[in-house]
């Protein structure tokens, strides 16, 4: 079975202030996961905001460099201690989808310029087959490429854009696709489009997902496996079954307890139960 995802002793310390006084973040704190897999999987890290699950994301895209440790996805060192995949190879093998798709283009050039531009650099195709793995990957996520092709930011609504972005993860047929909150910035009815579509992919494309949010509900729908975060610290891991219906942790069942239901009416804050 092929090492999906598997941390090592990962730390992430900002320290604040001046030289005289001054005080450390911890954002990450000894982060030690293992996921190993013979098929794709989709791993979702929850947690409210501050429990480091986006400065997690952010290490394992390269994006910000560990205190200490490392990281390893699909059996190549990504970051920290003895990184051996860099530039392109890096590129093709772990790909993300950000939160605001709105900031991944600039309004002043096509989107499908970024696509191109990902084909021919990142997965080193030629103007031909750029087009051909374009026009693929925007069918992978339900959009047809004479309906993109040189079309700005500002002509997409909030879930086609995202969609667009997907199709740029796509194209260098990344082993990881690394979402941090990618539904976040999209309309509620729209959300589950996002949601079904990385099952789709994961099923049909045969790609692994890093799924970041604190949407418990999502969670537990798209995962295979499940990680919670509360300041830092990894409190529960396992599959996302056993976790949302045994967890563990209190910090787990804290977040469980928080999501609405249909069992408990609504009150305001402060009024007495009939």
């Amino acid at each position: 079975m092929a090492v999906i995802l598997k941390t090592e002793g990962l730390n992430k310390v900002y320290r604040l202030g001046s030289l005289t006084r001054s005080r450390e973040i911890r954002a990450l704190n000894d982060i030690n996961l293992h996921i190993e897999s013979d098929r794709p999987v989709i791993v979702s890290v929850v947690g409210e905001s501050g429990s480091g699950k986006t400065t997690l994301a952010k290490t394992l895209l390269r994006l910000v460099e560990p205190s200490s440790g490392r990281a390893t996805i699909y059996d190549q060192v990504v970051a920290g201690a003895g990184a051996t995949a860099r530039g392109r190879a890096f590129l093709a093998a772990v790909q993300p989808i950000f939160q605001n798709p709105f900031e991944a283009f600039s309004r002043y050039r096509p989107v499908d310029a970024y696509l191109h531009e990902t084909a021919i650099r990142v997965a080193g195709l030629d103007k031909a087959q750029a087009n051909d793995a374009v026009a693929a990957a925007l069918a992978a996520v339900g959009l047809d490429h004479a309906d993109v092709r040189n079309k700005y930011s500002n002509q997409f609504s909030g879930g086609e854009l995202q969609r667009v972005s997907i199709a740029r993860a796509l194209i260098p047929e990344p082993n990881l696709i690394i979402a941090d909150e990618p539904v976040s910035m999209i309309d509620a009815s729209r959300r589950m489009i996002i949601i079904n579509l990385f099952r789709k992919l994961k099923e049909e494309a045969g790609r692994s997902f890093l799924y970041i949010t604190h949407d418990l509900a999502t969670a537990y729908y798209i995962s295979d496996f499940v990680a919670v975060m509360s300041k830092g610290t990894l409190v529960e891991f396992g599959p996302a079954k056993d976790v949302m219906s045994n967890p563990q942790h209190s910090y787990t069942r804290l977040l469980l307890d928080s999501i609405p239901t249909t069992r408990t009416r609504w009150r305001p804050r402060g009024a007495k139960a009939a």
